[in-house]
């Protein structure tokens, strides 16, 4: 039996960019719209051609690629009110832009015509029918994007009706129904869907927006319900609340609706594809997003992880390689003897489930986050505590002593600060002083230079990440605080973790923990 297709038309370049805080360049839009292709979405919306030279640019170089699985399509809305189609600005930047097929949004809401428009009913149908048959006339594939659909079929369900009516006669190769303000609860779609569906007689697509938190459940309804073309962005990109999540909408199609969208080979892209949309959006990524976060397959509680390592779809709704991600498991203060024994496995420490040594690294976890620390971001910290429970990792060096400085000159100067550090490696002694901009990045220049020499390695390991954490805000300045260090050498990344009430001792601990778990694995102390 053939699978069922449904075409996925990507608006994170126009609709998507609209999100606060995101302005991508037009280089950012053409990579994005590289690998967009390449995952194998069925259309890209590239822009509004007429609306900025960004958009007139992107539409003026896109031409010269060649995309092997999308088209690339313009955005504009319906010609303005009492003039002609061939007239329009709008319209005829969509054709200067040389694209192959458009999405024109018009009103379907009665209230938008008469308050926003500032036109009648009967106008607005004109425009409709005008503008779609302009495109068509010109070989333009169109989508017609039935703006407010959902509000204005409650409002008044017969005119409603007849703007995607007017747009079907006209020639639309899709109708798509838009929940413009993201206030339709799923029934409610349902039940508009159904009634639009079975009296309409063509293709129907479905733009759904966020704001009641319902975006992509409303898009599965449709699809459901006979939608053959979705809308939506990467990673929910979108103005207040965001579009429809495609990075969950395409997963649970292919893997759970047996819809016909990607490849499986493509599908395990989607990580990478919505990493790296959120790298030229310079954004961190949400770690909780349901399929591609870096959370979504990670472990905490031991039951679980017990369940786990017999059965992964115990506590897994997919396998994660299936969408490019990794299962993890994490270890704290909830851990049982699973989580200890699934990540000795993970690292190639010999550390059996029922031994002592897993009872004793289960009761320095939870007595260590007790007093404050955190392993969750700092793996780093916790596979060295796992290798020294073990006795299969040394210390490189041994801390003799350090002292601060820190000295203020002028009254309008900044800090000065200096450290000195005395370190034991094997049988040398070595003494080194070094400035720093603070007193963590002192010592940590003074640390390197005390070391370079014995471990050239460590050149390669860079601090990409500080952060401080205070722990018990009620204590003031006398509180305990958590440093997290973030460091990597361009092959890996690890994250390490210090406490103390002294903020250079937490930041001391998680500095040198940082320091040995780059040199374990450059030296080859570990795999």
């Amino acid at each position: 039996m053939q699978q069922r297709r449904v075409k996925i038309y990507d608006t994170t370049l126009r609709d998507g960019a609209q999100m606060e805080g995101v302005s991508f360049s037009v280089e950012d839009k053409l990579l994005i719209a590289r690998r967009l292709d390449e995952f194998g979405v069925d259309y890209i919306e590239g822009g509004w051609p007429g609306s900025n030279p960004k958009d007139a640019e992107f539409f003026d170089r896109v031409r010269s690629l060649t995309f092997k699985n999308a088209v690339v399509s313009a955005f504009c809305s319906t010609r303005k009110p009492e003039i002609k189609a061939e007239d329009d600005p709008n319209l005829l930047a969509v054709l200067k832009s040389g694209v192959r097929a458009a999405a024109v949004f018009g009103k379907s809401w009665d209230f938008h015509v008469t308050h926003a428009l500032g036109t009648t009913l009967e106008e607005n149908l004109r425009m409709i029918e005008d503008s779609v048959r302009f495109l068509k006339r010109n070989g333009i594939e169109v989508i017609y994007d039935a703006e407010h659909f959902f509000d204005g079929y409650r409002a008044n369900s017969d005119y409603a009706v007849k703007t995607i009516e007017t747009a079907r006669d006209a020639g639309a190769d899709v109708v798509v129904l838009c929940d413009t303000n993201g206030g339709t609860l799923p029934m409610e779609l349902s039940a508009i869907f159904r009634d639009v569906i079975h009296g309409l007689g063509c293709p129907l697509g479905i733009h759904a927006h966020n704001d009641s938190g319902v975006a992509v459940a409303n898009t599965l309804i449709a699809v459901e319900l006979g939608a053959s073309h979705v809308q939506g962005t990467v990673n929910g990109y979108g103005e207040r609340c965001g579009n429809a999540d495609l990075c969950s909408i395409i997963p649970s199609m292919k893997l759970k609706m047996g819809i016909d969208c990607v490849t499986e080979g493509q599908l395990a892209e989607l990580v990478s594809l919505s990493r790296f949309v959120d790298e030229a959006a310079n954004l961190r990524p949400d770690l909780h997003r349901p399929f591609v976060g870096r959370s979504a397959f990670t472990h905490k509680g031991g039951v679980h992880v017990n369940a786990l390592m017999k059965h992964p779809e115990t506590y897994e709704h997919i396998s994660p390689h299936l969408v490019g991600n990794n299962r993890r498991v994490v270890v704290s203060e909830l851990a049982g003897a699973s989580n200890i024994a699934y990540k000795a496995q993970e690292l190639a420490i010999p550390l059996e489930r029922n031994s002592t040594g897993t009872k004793a690294v289960i009761n320095a976890v939870k007595e260590l986050e007790y007093q404050g620390y955190q392993f969750e971001g700092a793996e780093a910290s916790f596979e060295l505590l796992l290798r020294r429970a073990v006795g299969i990792h040394d210390s490189l060096f041994e801390l003799e002593g350090f002292r601060l400085i820190v000295e203020k000159r002028e009254s309008n100067g900044e800090p000065v600060a200096e450290a000195s550090i005395k370190l034991k490696v094997g049988d040398r002694l070595i003494h080194t002083v070094a400035d720093g901009n603070g007193p963590v990045n002192a010592l940590d220049r003074a640390l390197r230079k005390a070391l370079e020499d014995v471990y050239p390695q460590l050149k390669s390991i860079k601090l990409t990440d500080y952060k401080v954490r205070v722990i018990d805000e009620a204590s003031g300045t006398s509180a305990k605080v958590r440093v997290l260090i973030e460091s990597t050498n361009d092959h890996r990344t690890w994250g390490t973790v210090g406490v103390s009430t002294n903020i250079i001792e937490a930041s001391w601990r998680a500095l040198v923990d940082s320091i040995e778990y780059g040199l374990l694995y450059a030296t080859g102390g570990a795999s």
